[in-house]
């Protein structure tokens, strides 16, 4: 099972201005749809990635993050253009 905990740093680290610049970041974990779900807000404006657990092992576990970062990414440049 994937940390919590883990994922925020991880996302964090890729991204640093999440956390910064007024974004603020969740995540947690969708029952209903079996994926992780990357939710970022910026001055009420609210926006959701669902992140896929093998993307999110392969980058905790170093191997390659660009799945994971192409959602977060996108995910970031439109909360700030909101």
């Amino acid at each position: 099972m994937i940390d919590k905990s883990a994922l925020c740093k991880k996302i964090m680290e890729i991204y640093p201005e999440i956390g910064q610049c007024d974004i603020n970041l969740d995540v947690h974990f969708d029952e209903e749809k079996k994926a992780w779900v990357a939710h970022l807000a910026k001055e009420g404006k609210e926006l959701s990635t669902y992140l896929d657990d093998d993307e999110i092992q392969a980058c905790l576990d170093g191997k390659q993050c660009v799945a994971l970062g192409v959602h977060v990414a996108e995910l970031s440049r439109n909360v700030r253009d909101i």
